[in-house]
């Protein structure tokens, strides 16, 4: 009975020991092994699984991620060649990397290398193919002068594109993963001596803190690295140019990429770097200056303009010129809608309009918002849903809306409009200057990394300003922004 319960807490012991053992060899880098490999791929018919008996060598790679030919003539070819005594002459060629840690061998052949096992040794060869579109203007950002190309989903194509606008030892790479199941790479890319290095470990911080399955596009990432994740307005500024992303490099910025997205994101940005365009640097500086300034002014108009009708039609007819009145009252003379009702129902109507040329085919799209905004405007009028001077104004609300360079900046705007035209129906003009006030308290609290939103207006830097508000002649832009806060002030030596 003792001998029994002796063998009996031996063998649970033993048993304990062994688990014990693979969970340390588990989490410990184990040396590579063919039938670890083969384990760690079990039902993945596009793995590939060869032997060559005349040297005991098997390779494993991923066919839809290999060059097939490089592997047959690296590979293939030498390999089935081979005899035994050829085999360590061949791995000791540079071609031929020697894997030590498991981890790190799958993590190649998931990249498309080729894994190679020869008795107790495993070497990798690296010839991956990148399947990418080519180069091509970009959609969203579209510019009349000046460079049209734009980024691609390639992380090693963008970063090329970077490297040949930007011949600089000076430009630094930082390599990142995110994603617990993707583990999609990110860079981080920096000018060492004009990127604040504060700036540039904050940023890292966040993104080594991401815990999440998988990040598909910058604008997603972004979301999950914001100082305020509840606000509508973005943090970070996102682009497809790649002469946007060298100018924030030049500046002092720092910018990262995703692979797999066409888009890069800077930080820290601020909310006036939104309503800039490259266009206004490849113009004279005057038209450059008049195009800003006309942004600010398309900015005011989609905000306000809808809301100031619904605010006058409702509480202030005493505002509307006598000679605009007798019109005005005429046209609302047949509408049964209070103004704030008709408002939402046009604005909603041209939402619908705009969402849907944005998602059909691009000539259908175009028919849509141009066809569908005129017959239904026309239709409405003419039924007495609403008055033609609230199609005026919804229609030059759209029309401003447009005039915004950022997609993101512009669909906040257009849903922050939504807000003001219900304060404006049920508080008047009262309840628009209390939505405008809350509206910058809003701004003057946001952060990105760290560093004022509102820069430079708040805190107020008048240098700045010369590049904000207007576009000042190329001799006159001789610092960088305050915002990034280097050390490397002067961007420019040019005198008149």
């Amino acid at each position: 009975m003792n001998n029994s319960q002796h063998n009996s807490e031996s063998n649970q012991q033993q048993v304990d020991n062994e688990l014990l053992h693979s969970d340390n060899n588990e989490n410990s880098n184990s040396a590579p092994s063919l039938q670890q490999i083969l384990s760690s791929f079990e039902q993945c018919i596009d793995l590939v699984h060869q032997s060559f008996q005349n040297n005991h060598v098997d390779i494993v790679y991923l066919v839809h991620l290999t060059d097939k030919q490089e592997l047959f003539r690296e590979v293939i070819n030498p390999l089935s060649l081979a005899n035994e005594a050829d085999i360590e002459r061949l791995f000791s060629e540079n071609l031929y990397q020697e894997a030590t840690d498991s981890e790190f061998l799958i993590n190649e052949v998931l990249d498309g290398s080729t894994a190679i096992f020869h008795r107790q040794r495993a070497y990798y060869i690296k010839n991956n193919k990148c399947e990418t579109r080519s180069i091509d203007k970009s959609e969203t950002e579209t510019v009349i002068t000046g460079p049209h190309e734009s980024f691609v989903e390639s992380a090693s194509t963008n970063l090329s594109i970077i490297r040949r606008r930007v011949k600089s030892s000076k430009l630094k790479t930082i390599k990142l993963q995110v994603g617990e199941v993707t583990k999609t790479d990110v860079y981080i890319l920096y000018i060492d001596g004009i990127a604040n290095m504060d700036y540039l470990q904050e940023f890292i911080k966040r993104i080594e803190l991401i815990e999440i399955d998988a990040v598909h596009d910058s604008n997603m990432l972004i979301q999950l690295i914001d100082d305020v994740p509840n606000s509508l307005f973005p943090l970070f500024l996102t682009t497809e140019r790649t002469d946007t992303a060298v100018s924030k490099l030049v500046c002092g910025r720092i910018i990262g990429i995703l692979d797999g997205s066409p888009s890069i994101f800077s930080a820290p940005s601020a909310f006036f770097e939104f309503f800039s365009s490259p266009d206004d640097y490849y113009q004279r500086w005057i038209i450059g200056t008049s195009t800003r300034l006309l942004r600010l002014v398309a900015l005011c108009i989609t905000l306000t303009f809808t809301a100031l009708y619904v605010s006058t039609t409702t509480f202030h007819y005493e505002m509307i010129p006598e000679a605009l009145l007798l019109t005005l009252t005429e046209s609302r003379s047949k509408v049964p809608f209070p103004p704030l009702y008709e408002a939402l129902l046009m604005e909603v109507t041209i939402e619908l309009l705009r969402e849907a040329g944005a998602r059909l085919p691009t000539k259908i799209g175009q028919t849509i918002g141009i066809v569908g905004g005129i017959v239904i405007g026309q239709a409405a009028v003419q039924a007495g849903l609403t008055s033609n001077v609230l199609i005026i104004a919804v229609a030059s609300s759209a029309i401003a809306s447009f005039v915004i360079p950022s997609y993101v900046m512009s669909a906040s705007i257009r849903l922050i409009r939504f807000g003001l035209i219900i304060l404006a129906g049920t508080l008047g003009d009262l309840g628009i200057a209390i939505g405008i006030t809350y509206l910058i308290i809003h701004l003057s609290g946001l952060t990105s990394l760290n560093t004022s939103y509102l820069t430079p207006v708040a805190p107020t830097n008048f240098k700045d300003w010369l590049d904000v508000l207007i576009r000042a002649p190329f001799w006159a832009l001789k610092s960088r922004p305050s915002q990034v806060n280097t050390s490397n002030k002067i961007k420019s030596r040019q005198k008149k």
